[in-house]
């Protein structure tokens, strides 16, 4: 895509806390954010799966801010158990905005976007 940021507000906002839950589960289940090919995948999986694109300064930005947002999450000890985590997905390991926890995630990335004008890795 020729635009430096092709996502909408709203799947910007979906694509962050998706990367924000992929964070949060290879930090409690590995002790290390993820790593950048799977950060990478991430991002290629749920664009994917939601027909979305970008291109790959949008992700990286994203990716940034997500292990930004987990890592201000686990300073502040609200990080999310694996169990609870892994609750958040759907079978074909979507997020289930049904959740409570799905919401505030998204709640929280979607704040931080706008805190930040909207893209880039900007004040969060």
């Amino acid at each position: 895509m020729s635009a430096s940021h092709s996502l909408d507000g709203e799947a910007r906002a979906e694509l962050l806390c998706y990367l924000l839950v992929c964070q949060m589960i290879a930090r409690r289940c590995t002790g290390d954010w993820l790593r950048t090919d799977h950060l990478i995948e991430s991002a290629r999986l749920w664009l994917s799966a939601n027909s979305g694109g970008c291109d790959w300064l949008e992700r990286a930005e994203l990716g940034v801010l997500s292990v930004m947002l987990a890592t201000e999450l686990e300073h502040q000890r609200l990080m999310p158990t694996v169990s609870e985590l892994t609750a958040l997905h759907t079978p074909g390991w979507r997020l289930d905005y049904r959740a409570p926890l799905v919401c505030s995630l998204h709640e929280f990335c979607a704040a931080r976007l706008h805190n930040a004008g909207g893209h880039g890795t900007g004040p969060v």
